[in-house]
């Protein structure tokens, strides 16, 4: 590039104007290979054609012109390859980045029929036949990710349609594998497996499988602990697709060889997190075990996991994580929050009144009413308080705890059930707070749990798929701290999620301890500054006198007073004996210099002083 431009400069000043013309008009079109901009392209043609036009005298003072023009060409040609270097981003990419936003946007919205999830009409018609019409915001968020295969853990808050969010998407998936892979009904060899911690809840999500299956036609059977074994077996030796049960049985069909793992392909853990914290861990992975081993052949095609928990902790999601490696978790935007069709209310106890008449005047408006009332006790012995009170009384009651066999807790939840029954009111223990689909008006908790996981499951037997509930809690003493602050995270629309008794007290002592020590750093940093405005007036320095006068000595018999009475020796006499002590040392020199060093660090004492005292002031011995 220099060189041709030298070769223009040479050429333009002794060759013909004709000349310069020709070649420079060959090195225009290079530079417009980069589109350069009009005014460098007026710039380079105007020297020119005054060059072809102009006398000699002008065409001499064109070169340095052009020159100029040529190295700013350069400059341009350099910014431009170091712009392409470094690519900047263009205007269309902030265009993706908002469409990008619409689409998620998009995805967000939740879908208003059950059409528009890809159900088909078999499903469809099991829907209406149930009277369903517009699926929650968990089935939206479900329904397609399972149909899509993928291993996922559905949460949101109790009564919000997790069941058939699972359900209605497996049984299409089953109807799909018969028409493509040819699968069929085997017997013992099920294709879908439900596992859930509990009769009842077994019991309930049977009945909803056996509802779908009229309209889906498959083959749904229950194996659950409590019940005898024979009719059991006689119905795995059926034609099956899906089994319902808690794991002990289905392990205990397993080993006794009523039902074979070879077939299985959909695996639902409900009530996962209940599984989890109640020592369900070893079943499940005595139970998964073969399932993963038969996953690693080549021609296998593996199987598709679905937890549905409605509390999720941070203890149990690392144990889910580490046993389901690569599982996506799906929440809905009320996990771990207050339902918001329930009233909450809290009546504080001061300990005078009497709790269990607290409960009765608590009570007696909604039995008034007709309402359904479960009242909540974190003990058996509660329990059996509460419900001898209500007896009492004249409150027909019903019990609901772990003592009670699980014939007769079937038998107590179909009386409680019962629109014309004469058993309004059930009396439990936490093991009614998860699993159950009950419509209950009005949740009393006598006895307020130890953490806020407790208090999201017992709230949630209230106000299920869209309903209006109540929920009062009789708040005593010790259960103060937890229950303001479970009020306060309602209030502010915040996560329940990790909140207990120890928590909020270790909190609260932790707070204390830390304004406890704001109060003492503040007095500190008083009495100190105290200290230091009384040490800036003790070491104010006297003014100095004239030369030759004499600084006149105040005598004190009070500070040298002896405890007998008698005064103490004078300054001279106290010298002497640290005199003869420094001469047994070394030499009169020293006891001289150690003389003018012990005047001399005692007026800095008495100036300075210590933790504001001087020396001065302390009585000699």
């Amino acid at each position: 590039m220099v060189g041709a431009s030298r070769t223009i400069l040479s050429l333009s000043l002794s060759s013909s104007s004709l000349f310069t013309f020709s070649r420079t008009s060959n090195f225009v079109p290079f530079l417009r290979l980069h589109k350069p901009s009009s005014r460098f392209h007026h710039a380079l043609r105007r020297p020119l054609c005054a060059a072809a036009a102009a006398p000699t005298e002008t065409n001499i003072a064109d070169p340095d012109q052009l020159k100029h023009t040529i190295l700013l060409e350069r400059l341009r040609l350099r910014h431009l390859k170091e712009s392409a270097a470094k690519p900047q981003p263009r205007p269309s990419s902030v265009v993706g980045i908002g469409e990008e936003q619409n689409i998620k946007s998009k995805k967000k919205k939740l879908a208003e029929s059950f059409e528009e999830l890809g159900l088909s009409e078999e499903v469809m018609g099991a829907l209406k036949e149930m009277n369903i019409e517009a699926p929650t915001e968990i089935q939206c968020i479900g329904v397609p990710a399972v149909m899509e295969r993928k291993s996922v853990v559905l949460g949101s808050h109790t009564g919000s349609g997790k069941t058939l969010a699972y359900l209605l998407p497996i049984v299409q998936l089953m109807r799909e594998d018969e028409a493509t892979l040819g699968k069929i009904t085997k017997p013992r060899r099920p294709r879908t497996v439900v596992l859930c911690p509990t009769r009842e809840l077994s019991e309930q999500v049977y009945r909803v499988a056996k509802s779908v299956s009229h309209h889906a036609r498959f083959r749904s059977i229950l194996v659950s602990g409590g019940s005898r074994i024979r009719p059991q077996e006689d119905s795995l030796n059926n034609a099956i697709d899906m089994v319902v049960g808690t794991p002990g049985r289905i392990l205990q069909h397993i080993e006794e060889g009523n039902m074979v793992y070879g077939d299985i392909a959909y695996l639902v853990l409900d009530e996962a997190d209940t599984m989890f914290d109640r020592g369900f861990g070893p079943d499940i992975r005595k139970f998964l075990a073969p399932l993963k081993q038969r996953a690693l052949k080549t021609n296998d095609q593996g199987f598709q996991t679905v937890l549905v928990t409605a509390t999720m902790t941070t203890a149990v999601q690392k144990l889910v994580d580490e046993e389901f490696q690569g599982i996506e978790h799906l929440r809905t935007s009320t996990l771990h929050k207050k339902i918001a069709n329930a009233r909450h209310d809290f009546v504080k106890l001061s300990g005078s009144e009497d709790k269990l008449e607290a409960l009765l005047q608590v009570l007696e408006p909604s039995l008034a009413k007709g309402s359904k009332v479960m009242v909540f006790c974190n003990t058996l012995n509660s329990s059996r308080a509460v419900d001898h009170y209500l007896s009492e009384n004249q409150v027909s009651t019903v019990n609901y705890h772990g003592e009670v066999p699980a014939e007769q807790r079937v038998e107590n939840l179909k009386r409680f059930k019962d629109e014309e029954g004469d058993c309004p009111t059930l009396v439990c223990t936490d093991l009614a707070a998860r699993g159950l689909d009950l419509d209950v008006d009005h949740v009393i908790m006598f006895d307020f749990p130890k953490n806020s996981i407790d208090y999201l499951h017992r709230t949630g037997r209230t106000a299920r798929m869209g309903a209006k509930g109540k929920v009062t809690s009789l708040i005593s003493r010790k259960d103060q701290m937890l229950a303001a602050r479970i009020e306060e995270a309602m209030r502010n629309n915040e996560s329940l999620e990790a909140l207990t008794n120890d928590n909020v007290r270790r909190d609260a002592a932790r707070t204390q301890i830390t304004q406890e020590k704001g109060r003492s750093v503040k007095q500190i940093r008083a009495v100190s500054k105290q200290r230091n405005t009384r040490d800036r007036g003790t070491s104010s320095s006297p003014p100095a006198r004239p030369a030759g006068v004499k600084t006149p000595v105040r005598k004190s018999t009070s500070v040298r007073k002896s405890t007998s009475g008698r005064t103490s020796s004078s300054p001279e006499k106290s010298t002497k004996p640290k005199r003869k002590i420094l001469k047994t040392v070394g030499s009169r020199s020293i006891a001289a210099r150690g003389k003018k060093g012990s005047e001399r660090t005692g007026k800095k004492l008495s100036v300075v002083g210590f933790r504001g005292r001087s020396s001065a002031a302390r009585p000699s011995s």
